[in-house]
């Protein structure tokens, strides 16, 4: 600990040569003070004496400031912009009072509340219109988590890394509005000296991040951060590149990424020696969830996560993103590297580019993204299970239950998810009502069976919708495994009727999944030529079953995990029989389920299967671009050509 002499003293902007900004503040390479947003910070005497001397702790740390000559915050009143005394002790004063703060981190700014006041945090969720999807906390040290929530020696020792990530942990105790119908809350300690010295006063708060719905993180007072709080505290440190915080789980004791940003990014990943290229090389993912990756001499670097490109601020941020990266790491691309779907923004911007364009199938790329990771050879065939809400298939249509038999070459379709309607398109995603109906006509060749579920929806909407499926109007067709979930989270009770947010409708399904079940639904797999057509009928059927018998939601549930993990077995199986395929790669954001994810591993092993997963990036379309990367350099290598 500092004593009180020190000058450095209860200054917020303290580091040394270890620790301090550094993605976010650093304009170039190499990681020069002049090439950051310090430049504008000249070093007092004091800091150069420290700076240049080489038994220093402080030696060439480029961030080194003190409160002579570096940064230094001020606390303003957000609806007159005007300053007022009291600094971080008042700040602190104000968020016990119930106010609501923004406050300038690393990477953008926080919105900030006391947790324990239901009113504050109410009136934070009414600010950022969200009425249930959850809410971040940081919690002054572990003892704090531990009073709220399970921590298991991993999860301790992430949390304590220098990274310092958002984990959701499961709950001890609740905390009134946090985190509504999951059985998780998600904690992350102090990770600069600003927050430390917040925390001395208070022990847990609200930290979410500081944007409007569905919009990037705010980095500076100018983006409108003063219509979303009572004060700001802020700091002239000017952040150059904005990076939200990174969320994760842990499973079986590795990280499983829900979104990687700050503190894993920029994370430069060696690529197996054989598709090593001379050629530059830019992937731009998805659309959704977006990141994009670079190549260059044998490492492939990628993005923090930045959201879904079909908001303006987003696409502005993808486009800002390119920018920056490619500056900083000196690429020039010479090949870029998009979705299939034609009207992603990601494929239009490849299309107007110039460049030489390779597009990858969405699911494809997915599998290709953890082959990169593991530095599996290029001669390996695996089984890829790639399980998420959408992908645009090479049959036009919307995959996402797919089983690819796949190399770095190529892939072959072994089976999918039996294709359903979407009535009414995205609308059938964000009403999970729509795709209960759809599954029941299905299951019941629309003679639609009581369910009591059905009757929070009027009889006219319900008429409306069979009629659209029954006459294939703006009803196409899917092999969605999330939107499987949407229809049984609804069917037993757990959905709201519009989720606010993606995946709302999994997530309370697994949250209510009881723990210690063995038992699960039937399932058929269908065909003789390759696609099978994996059918659900007998598991919506015996939903059913469960229901009319009073069965509870936590038991159904469990019985459906287990259902889809004995899928995956199933099929693996038969790519071992038939193709002597022994790895299995699991991903798409369905193994984001951590109970899923867990289930299915442990059945496969028990089965002598290897198991592979993207451990240092989410296995959602954050990974797209990575393997759309592993794509490009494969092509590249075996055909020796930068031709389109």
């Amino acid at each position: 600990m500092m004593s009180q002499p020190d000058r450095r003293f209860h200054y917020p902007f303290i580091n040394c040569t270890n620790c301090g900004p550094r993605y976010t503040i650093v304009k170039f390479l190499p990681y020069d003070r002049i090439q950051t947003t310090m430049e504008g910070f000249k070093m007092c005497e004091d800091c150069h004496t420290e700076y240049t001397n080489p038994l220093d702790r402080r030696y060439h740390a480029q961030p080194i400031a003190c409160p002579v000559c570096g940064p230094h915050v001020s606390l303003l009143v957000s609806s007159s912009g005007k300053a007022i005394k009291g600094g971080i002790s008042k700040a602190a004063s104000l968020i016990k009072q119930g106010k609501i703060l923004a406050v300038k981190g690393l990477g953008g700014f926080h919105l900030i509340c006391d947790a324990k006041n239901y009113e504050a945090v109410r009136r934070l969720r009414e600010i950022k219109e969200r009425k249930t999807k959850p809410l971040a906390l940081m919690a002054r040290d572990l003892e704090t988590i531990e009073k709220y929530a399970l921590l298991s020696p991993e999860e301790k020792k992430i949390l304590l890394s220098a990274r310092r990530p958002i984990i959701l942990l499961k709950k001890k105790r609740e905390i009134k509005g946090i985190a509504p119908f999951l059985d998780e809350m998600a904690f992350m300690l102090p990770y600069t000296p600003l927050h430390y010295l917040l925390l001395e006063h208070l022990d847990l708060i609200v930290a979410t991040s500081s944007n409007k719905k569905d919009a990037p993180i705010m980095k500076d007072e100018e983006e409108g951060i003063r219509e979303l709080c009572d004060y700001i505290l802020t700091h002239n440190r000017p952040i150059h590149m904005r990076a939200d915080d990174s969320v994760l789980r842990v499973v079986d004791d590795m990280p499983l990424f829900l979104r990687r940003a700050r503190g894993y990014v920029p994370y430069p990943q060696r690529v197996p020696q054989e598709l090593e290229i001379p050629h530059h090389i830019l992937a731009l993912g998805g659309e959704l969830k977006d990141t994009i990756s670079l190549y260059k001499n044998g490492y492939v670097i990628t993005s923090q996560f930045l959201g879904d490109l079909d908001e303006y601020q987003n696409y502005k941020y993808f486009k800002e993103t390119i920018h920056h990266l490619t500056k900083l790491f000196e690429v020039k691309p010479e090949v870029v590297i998009s979705d299939l779907h034609p009207d992603f923004h990601t494929t239009r911007y490849a299309q107007k580019s110039g460049l030489p364009h390779f597009q990858a199938q969405h699911h494809f790329a997915h599998v290709l993204a953890p082959l990169l990771e593991h530095k599996i050879a290029p001669k390996n065939k695996v089984l890829g299970v790639s399980l998420d809400g959408y992908g645009y298939g090479e049959d036009g249509l919307a995959w996402g239950g797919e089983f690819l038999l796949a190399d770095y070459s190529s892939y072959k379709r072994l089976a999918h998810f039996k294709y359903v309607p979407l009535p009414g398109g995205d609308l059938a995603a964000k009403q999970p009502w729509r795709m209960a109906l759809s599954y029941l006509m299905d299951a019941f060749d629309s003679r639609l069976p009581q369910v009591k579920a059905l009757e929070k929806v009027s009889k006219n909407k319900i008429k409306t919708v069979m009629s659209m499926i029954e006459q294939k109007i703006n009803s196409p067709l899917s092999s969605s495994c999330g939107r499987l979930f949407d229809a049984v989270s609804f069917l037993v009770g757990l959905s709201p009727l519009e989720i606010e947010f993606e995946a709302e409708a999994p997530m309370r399904l697994e949250s209510a999944a009881q723990e210690g079940i063995e038992e699960s639904y039937g399932f058929s797999v269908k065909g003789n030529l390759l696609p099978y057509q994996i059918s659900f009928t007998q598991t919506i059927k015996s939903v059913l079953k469960d229901l009319a018998q009073e069965i509870p939601a936590s038991l159904i549930s469990a019985k459906f995990h287990n259902t889809l993990a004995r899928v995956i077995v199933s099929v693996a199986e038969r790519a071992r029989r038939d193709h002597g395929i022994n790895t299995v790669v699991f991903v798409g954001g369905v193994f984001l389920n951590k109970k899923l994810l867990h289930r299915a591993k442990s059945f496969l092993e028990q089965k002598r299967f290897k198991v592979l997963r993207t451990i240092n990036y989410s296995p959602n379309d954050e990974s797209i671009s990575i393997g759309q990367i592993a794509y490009g350099l494969n092509r590249l290598k075996t055909t020796q050509t930068l031709i389109k």
